[in-house]
């Protein structure tokens, strides 16, 4: 993507930021971290890393924070005088938090507003804001946690927010209800059949003309023994993908993606979101279990496969983070995505057994040929070790090919 003006992304991690290559256009402020140092070694005029002076070392400031420190202030006025223009600022994802900060220093923040995003991303008024569009959602209703009744049969409580998977909850048995019932009685949530099946991934941008659709991922969910928790979204897989949908199937996801774009549309909204969908194993009917008004994990990596293709002559066209951007600059897209034929990503996630990955596991992957990320983080279900395999890692639905099986063993070393 070639442009004249300059875009700052600001982000607690490196990784969300890395769907292009840092230039003097496109700049990077992230905490200090061990990737990160690796990242700025190679980039060293366009990455820069700040550290917490109340916890030097960690990984702790986050968007806000990062934001308000000095360096970032003193780079956004040096880029200023130097070009004559205030450069753009990029984050992940805009909240009620970030945005009058922005404002208050007169930056120009180019994501969609907060409050857009959270009406999409809700739960609650999500119901709502789908309109004509929420019967494809599973069965559902809105409740207080303290009125809802076991009925004897499994069904997933999901409260307003939550992230990968983890404000996704199943009552199987009536314990469970009971216990949740005592601690949030008053909390608002939606009820929702559980459905069994495999989980798919689209992202999709939106600008004023059209809306982009990337390639439809398999989405690896709760697998042991990368994370304890059932929901827990773990990684993609755009190989086994195409194996587990028809091309009605695909079709269909498309045109669902297009109509939720269209409706964003008339929000004002421009650039990513994503949408997370889900295959009934008894029916074969695709519905939708979640709509990321932000930039999706997985733009990242997607677009990094999508540039190795370019660069290897297979394809020509945008990468999604190049297509997000021109979509928030006001740009319209010249050229259609790149559509992924391969490659997948699993994380480790900190769970009650697991808590740090051996440097000679990490090792051991690498010199098998996959790439590894690192995080420092302490916390249970939080990101350990990336693992991004050029090839698909998945053989069918909650099932690992050798290559997800080798990843599988090293880490149990």
């Amino acid at each position: 993507m070639a442009t004249k003006e300059t875009i700052i992304y600001v982000t607690r991690e490196i990784e969300r930021a890395l769907g292009m290559a840092p230039n003097e256009h496109y700049r990077i402020v992230t905490n200090r971290t061990t990737y990160g140092e690796s990242i700025q070694k190679q980039y060293p005029d366009f990455v820069t890393l700040i550290t917490d002076p109340e916890n030097p070392g960690q990984e702790s400031l986050g968007t806000g924070d990062l934001m308000r420190h000095p360096e970032t202030e003193k780079l956004v006025a040096d880029l200023t005088q130097k070009t004559g223009a205030r450069p753009y600022i990029l984050v992940f994802k805009n909240t009620a938090r970030i945005e009058p900060l922005a404002r208050e220093r007169g930056w120009l923040l180019i994501n969609p507003p907060a409050a857009t995003s959270e009406k999409i991303e809700n739960k609650v008024s999500q119901v709502t804001w789908l309109g004509e569009l929420e019967p494809r959602l599973p069965s559902h209703g809105l409740s207080f946690t303290k009125s809802i009744v076991w009925r004897g049969t499994p069904f997933v409580i999901q409260w307003a927010h939550g992230h990968t998977g983890t404000g996704t909850i199943l009552i199987d048995d009536e314990t469970k209800l009971v216990s949740l019932k005592e601690r949030f009685p008053d909390r608002r949530c939606r009820v929702t059949d559980f459905v069994k099946g495999p989980s798919f991934t689209v992202n999709a941008i939106v600008t004023p003309e059209q809306t982009a659709i990337s390639s439809v991922s398999y989405q690896i969910t709760g697998l042991a023994p990368f994370t304890a928790s059932r929901f827990a979204t773990i990684g993609n897989d755009w190989s086994v993908a195409k194996t587990l949908l028809s091309p009605s199937d695909l079709a269909d996801i498309k045109k669902l993606a297009e109509d939720l774009g269209e409706k964003m549309r008339r929000e004002f909204w421009r650039g990513l979101f994503g949408i997370d969908l889900i295959k009934d194993a008894a029916t074969g009917k695709l519905y939708l279990i979640e709509v990321n008004a932000r930039q999706p994990a997985s733009t990242t990596f997607e677009s990094n496969l999508q540039e190795r293709q370019r660069a290897e002559g297979h394809s020509q066209g945008l990468t999604t983070l190049e297509a997000h951007i021109s979509a928030l600059l006001g740009q319209p897209l010249r050229q259609q995505l790149i559509q992924i034929i391969d490659g997948a990503q699993i994380v480790q996630r900190v769970t009650p057994t697991v808590k740090s990955v051996r440097e000679d596991a990490i090792g051991s992957l690498e010199l098998a040929g996959y790439q590894t990320i690192s995080y420092p983080n302490t916390a249970e279900n939080e990101d350990l070790l990336r693992v991004q395999s050029l090839d698909g890692i998945m053989k069918g639905h909650d099932e690992l090919n050798d290559k997800g099986k080798e990843i599988a063993e090293t880490l149990k070393q």
